[in-house]
């Protein structure tokens, strides 16, 4: 069964997460650039959770802010 999405933003750190699965210390992290961090189920190489740094200053830029991932968005039943 897949999983739903949650976003939290902390702002004392101005980080957003992005979580499949609550963060444990298995997971291996991967730097996807543009300051994300990808954490990777140590099994399958799956990314479980996203951390966007500095979240709020990329609302103020006038480009467009995208992530380097395919996704497939489905209705959770």
């Amino acid at each position: 069964m897949e999983k739903r999405l949650t976003f939290k933003y902390d702002r004392l750190t101005d980080t957003l997460y992005i979580d499949k699965t609550p963060p444990y210390p298995e997971q291996e992290t991967e730097e996807l650039g543009d300051d994300v961090l990808a954490r990777l189920n140590p099994a399958t190489g799956a990314i479980e959770n996203l951390e966007v740094l500095f979240f709020s200053t990329r609302l103020l830029r006038k480009d467009v802010f995208e992530l380097p991932l395919e996704v497939d968005l489905r209705l959770a039943m």
